[in-house]
């Protein structure tokens, strides 16, 4: 199976990427930032490497590493000044080890004095921006309601990122993204159709109780503690329910037809690859079946390069993506403690692109509002429909 194209770029869909500029960034996010104290939030699977900024030395620490060159010294060289800002300081939490997982309190700043993130960071600054390995948006979220501060994560950060899906004008990505949200929102339920490379063909259907959409838009702005996931361009659902099948391509390659009741994915089947791969996830999810709980459903909104990062290819147009695990970010109710194990109570995205998953293809996704079924993605291409609310004004 050949994979599809990306949208195409049309005169009114097409974005002029420029270098990536943080006082910009910045500046539009979180306006206004006169005033604010702002700080960085990076992870380090060993704290030890935030003393003397040792972690600029190691390879294995490119997230890190322009969270520094790009971030912190952006701020400290100047655009703190044109922020009308202070602040820019780095402190480094231990990694979780997975997507969304609860962040701990102990936290070190550049000279490897310890601190506490509560008292030293959530506490004190105004907006912190956290540029790591693994998600912290969930967590992060949280923390922003209880302490009042705003931000945004940037996990995965890489140059294509940097210079396409954070260099793009957001007012922009605000409109087209409130447009498409507008055109899906009240929905009763969106099915969507996979064929699959030697493999069957499946659907799945997510009930969305003709819930108000929300979409990630990038701008986080005002006095409401908030949190925004950059890049942006999302519209998403918390699903009420679902059933049926839908494939799921393994971190090792191996396919897998997975069947969704109630909401819960109850099991896995191979399709292609190890039955070794398989098994672990069924004993997972035997273990702690709230692991498969679907939490979100969400659609691309933007036109953007593939950049190698779920982070902004999930933000393409034409793309569309599952969730698995927590939601309590989202709306949702599914929050950590409802999971047997800690180290499971994570939000996993699942996305289907043709570079991420060209084995399969969406033949078709549609919706269900006001009594019509309408196509919105065929073949990972946005629908007329779409296309024609993008264009409106």
């Amino acid at each position: 199976m050949t994979s599809a194209p990306l949208p195409v770029q049309s005169a009114a869909l097409e974005r002029e990427f420029r270098e990536f500029n943080l006082v910009r960034l910045l500046s539009s996010v979180f306006q206004p930032t006169q005033g604010k104290r702002f700080c960085i939030l990076i992870d380090l699977p060993d704290l030890a490497e935030a003393k003397g900024l040792a972690f600029l030395q190691n390879p294995n620490r490119p997230i890190q590493q322009r969270a520094y060159e790009h971030f912190h010294l952006g701020l400290k060289d100047g655009g703190l000044l044109t922020l009308g800002a202070t602040g820019g300081e780095i402190f480094a939490y231990e990694q979780t080890g997975g997507s969304n997982l609860d962040m701990p309190d102990l936290c070190v700043d550049m000279s490897g004095r310890e601190l506490s993130l509560e008292k030293d960071v959530y506490s004190k600054y105004d907006i912190i921006l956290c540029i790591s390995t693994f998600s912290a948006t969930a967590p992060l979220t949280a923390h922003a309601k209880k302490f009042g501060f705003r931000g945004a994560t940037l996990h995965g950060v890489n140059d294509v990122i940097l210079n396409s899906g954070l260099a793009v004008d957001y007012e922009e990505v605000s409109r087209d993204a409130e447009k498409l949200r507008s055109a899906m929102t009240r929905s009763d339920w969106v099915e969507i159709d996979f064929t699959v490379e030697n493999g069957p063909d499946m659907t799945v259907r997510l009930q969305l109780g003709q819930q108000e959409a929300q979409k990630s838009h990038g701008l986080c702005r005002g006095d409401t503690p908030d949190v925004a996931n950059l890049p942006a361009g999302e519209v998403y659902f918390v699903p009420q329910g679902a059933e049926g099948c839908f494939p799921l391509k393994y971190e090792d390659g191996t396919l897998g037809k997975l069947t969704v009741t109630g909401g819960c994915i109850i099991k896995s089947e191979l399709i292609e690859g190890k039955q070794s791969t398989i098994d672990a996830h069924n004993a997972k999810l035997a273990d702690d079946p709230m692991t498969g709980v679907l939490g979100e459903l969400g659609f691309g909104t933007q036109v953007l390069p593939v950049s190698g990062a779920d982070i902004q290819d999930e933000k393409v147009l034409g793309t569309c993506h599952l969730a698995t695990g927590r939601d309590d970010h989202l709306g949702g109710h599914i929050t950590p403690d409802q999971f047997k194990r800690h180290q499971n109570a994570t939000h996993d995205d699942i996305l289907f692109a043709p570079h991420k998953t060209p084995n399969f293809d969406i033949k078709q996704a549609r919706m269900h509002r006001d009594g019509v079924t309408t196509v919105l993605i065929e073949h990972f291409q946005p629908s007329k429909y779409l296309r024609d609310a993008l264009a409106s004004e």
